[in-house]
């Protein structure tokens, strides 16, 4: 059997023939030997471990030759060369020392500067975020989470009358604390203007602000300088575009004044809803001043005549000599000496529940009758007049005018999208624009 045959072709060279192992001589063994040790190819190189690069010093050794150049350190500061270790060390201890006494003699001197205090606002929405609105919540908190129940139920009920004109929702905030949710539609089939607002504001009353809500609620001291309040409500206007739909207004609200420490010290409800009609239509007066008073039995068969006629007064113009409409309830500051706080909350949220009750049926057999351009300018001077007690009577929009960062957009919200006045306009003697005036002049009692 032939020996291995180990080639010279790995050398690259094939010049000297191969000869079998046995016929090999020493001095041609030799010969060949010699041959591949000056032919054999380099070997790879070894990989040379890795030595890092000495950093660059960041100041140069090298004298500055500048003019600007800092002098270098006298003699006894200079590092001795090749010598290791702190350089100065004595001399940085000491200044150290000096240093470290100074701060800590000024942290223990100085004035503790203390962060400000979460003002109510911010307790408040912690407490919502971390434990929710129960029966046990302040009561401020309870109207806000009702309000907003509310709001929701209402805007979804009217969107169903025309789907096709979708409500724009804005949520806006309040510098001071607070903001609101204002639910609005325009220029839709079923309605020219809708708004259906909620607000919830934090703030400081000034001395003469307290002296004025004073008269009717004792409870507020009157040797302070400032009060926090805060206040909640949901307010709702609904003009339609038929001139044969009455408009709407509801606003129910919360109000109470608080110490520091957010303690409640005084507080009381208000509110109520009203109808407007262009024209008069009985059915739907008494409809709606029925499902009023059907609420307002349920917690005291007094509070229905009684706060009827209090808003026949309140929504009278007086530079007019008429009512704004055919009435509703209005009721305010009422407090624990009316009745209990838990059962005014309960009559405010009764009350919120039954507006759509009784006011859909109305608007449903109405928004779709015919009408003509005689009606529409009818309807246009009619809120000419709505408009005038709004901004020359009402107290809600006063008060939310003169409020600081007041959100004008939202108060305005009540509005009609149009409204006409004419110089000395009449109605037509025996006309039905004539007798809705006359209620207008002298208001009825529907129930």
């Amino acid at each position: 059997m032939a020996a291995s045959r180990p080639c010279l072709q790995w050398a690259g060279r094939t010049s000297i023939p191969w000869t079998p192992y046995k016929q090999y001589n020493k001095p041609l063994l030799a010969l060949q030997i010699r041959y591949y040790a000056r032919n054999k190819p380099n070997p790879p190189p070894k990989p040379r471990p890795y030595e890092p690069k000495p950093e660059k010093p960041l100041v140069s050794s090298t004298p500055e030759t500048s003019p600007d150049a800092a002098p270098p350190p006298p003699p006894q500061f200079r590092r001795e060369k090749g010598r290791k270790g702190v350089w100065a060390p004595k001399t940085r201890l000491a200044v150290g020392v000096v240093f470290i006494g100074a701060m800590a003699y000024s942290m223990l001197t100085s004035p503790l500067q203390l962060t400000e205090a979460p003002s109510i606002a911010d307790r408040d929405t912690i407490a919502k975020r971390e434990s929710g609105v129960t029966e046990k919540s302040p009561m401020r908190l309870r109207m806000e989470a009702l309000i907003k129940e509310k709001q929701n139920e209402i805007v979804a009920a009217l969107q169903e009358l025309d789907p096709s004109n979708k409500f724009r929702t804005d949520t806006w905030t309040r510098p001071a604390g607070g903001g609101g949710i204002s639910c609005v539609q325009q220029g839709g089939h079923v309605f020219e203007k809708a708004g259906v607002n909620t607000s919830i504001v934090y703030g400081t009353l000034p001395r003469p602000a307290i002296a004025k809500m004073r008269v009717n609620h004792k409870a507020i001291d009157p040797d302070v300088e400032s009060l926090e309040f805060f206040a909640a409500g949901l307010s709702l206007v609904l003009h339609p575009q038929n001139p044969n739909a009455p408009t709407v207004h509801l606003n129910y609200r919360y109000f109470e004044t608080m110490d520091q420490d957010g303690k409640c010290n005084a507080w009381w409800f208000g509110g109520g809803t009203d109808l407007t009609p262009s024209y008069l239509y009985d059915e739907d007066a008494i409809h709606f001043h029925k499902s009023i008073k059907d609420t307002c039995d349920k917690h005291d068969r007094s509070y229905y005549p009684r706060f009827k006629s209090w808003c026949d007064k309140y929504f009278h113009i007086p530079h007019r000599g008429e009512a704004r409409g055919v009435g509703g309830i209005f009721f305010d500051d009422l407090d624990q000496e009316e009745k209990d706080q838990e059962q005014l909350f309960s009559f405010v949220k009764d009350c919120l529940s039954s507006f759509l009750p009784g006011y859909l049926p109305i608007i449903a057999r109405r928004k779709d009758m015919p009408f003509g351009e005689r009606e529409k300018q009818w309807q246009q001077l009619r809120r000419g007049r709505y408009v005038e007690f709004n901004l020359v009577h009402d107290r809600g929009t006063s008060f939310g005018l003169n409020t600081p960062s007041a959100r004008v957009e939202s108060i305005l919200m009540s509005l009609p999208l149009t409204a006409r006045w004419m110089y000395m306009h009449e109605a037509e003697k025996g006309s039905r624009e004539e007798r809705m005036v006359g209620v207008l002049r002298q208001p009825v009692d529907w129930v």
